[in-house]
Parts: C-alpha cells; structure tokens; sequence
C-alpha cells in the first residue's frame, strides 16, 4: 500500500502543478474552483491507469518474459519526462475553468497514469484500489494546488515535477531490480 501511495502521489505531481498554475491565474482560488480542477485532474488520474491497465492485460501473454523491462522503461521515461518539463519556462495559463479550458489539462497531465496503468497489469496489482487510490490523492492535491498557486505562486511548480519525476524513477529502478532478484520483492 506504501508503494502504491508513493506512486500515487508521484503521478499527482503534474497535475498539482498545473492546478497551482491555474491559482495563479485566478484572482480569487474559491472552494468551487479548488472541487472543479480537483475533479477533472483527480477523475482523469483514476480512469487512465485503468485504461492502461486493460491493454496490459491484453497484451500480457505477449509481453511476460520481459514484462519487467517495459514497467522499468515506462516510469522512467514517465519521470525523465517530468524532469524536464520542469526544467521548461512558464507557459501563461488561462484563467477559466471552464470544460474546454480543463479537459486538454485534465488529459494530458493523465498520460503517465496510462503507462503505469499498463505496468499495474505486469505487476498484478489490484487496479481498482490503485486508481482509486490515484484518483483521490490527485483530487486532494488538485484542489490544494489551486489554493497554494493563489497564494504562493509558482516558487513550488518546479520542485513538485521533480519530485513526482523522482519517484516514478525510483519506483521503476525497484521494480526491475526485485525482478534481477537483486531486491527481495
């Protein structure tokens, strides 16, 4: 469960920092704005890694013997990713919320969910507490993230994509090494 948190909060990442973007860009983070990106980043976050998980079994017959390899290269693809999008200037963000503001937000801040969704079916985890587990964090974080960008500004945008790009490594180096045998699982 400890793991799948640290995933969780790990994929979160990107969506917390596009939320504490939108805080800035609004002049006043109420708790409806806080509940609506919540809502599309938390509920896209929980689909996605379902989604992927369902072509991971489809495709798991194929794909066994090296299985491993795929869940390493995914999550550090996914956080290298991350660690360079935070290396990248700030875009200037629209400051509605509006369904065709959030929904191209929603989808592609959920992108990684997809791929660790597709390794949740190599490893056998219980994807309905995992996305639902993905969902709730993202939804937290989003809302939160309104709040702090309303506040703060973007001081923290960066460090929260290289911390989320951080786990998702480490948690890709852990798998392929329990794998070699070289980490007890």
């Amino acid at each position: 469960m400890w793991e799948l948190i640290v995933i969780a909060v790990g994929l979160a990442m990107d969506a917390f920092a596009v939320s504490i973007c939108k805080g800035l860009s609004t002049e006043k983070a109420t708790l409806g704005r806080a509940l609506i990106a919540g809502a599309y980043f938390g509920g896209f976050q929980a689909v996605m890694p379902v989604a992927g998980y369902f072509l991971g079994v489809g495709f798991q017959e194929y794909i066994e013997k090296i299985d491993h390899w795929i869940a390493f290269a995914l999550l550090v693809l996914i956080g290298i990713s991350m660690l360079w999008e935070s290396r990248k200037k700030e875009d200037e963000m629209t400051a509605s919320f509006g369904f065709a503001a959030m929904l191209p937000l929603a989808v592609s801040t959920s992108i990684d969910a997809l791929a660790v969704g597709v390794t949740f079916a190599i490893e056998g985890t219980n994807i309905w507490i995992a996305a639902a587990a993905i969902g709730i964090i993202t939804f937290l974080l989003s809302a939160l993230g309104i709040k702090v960008g309303n506040v703060f500004g973007a001081k923290y945008k960066a460090k929260a994509e290289i911390f989320g790009g951080v786990v998702l490594i480490l948690m890709g180096i852990k798998i392929l090494l329990e794998h070699l045998d070289i980490l007890p699982a």
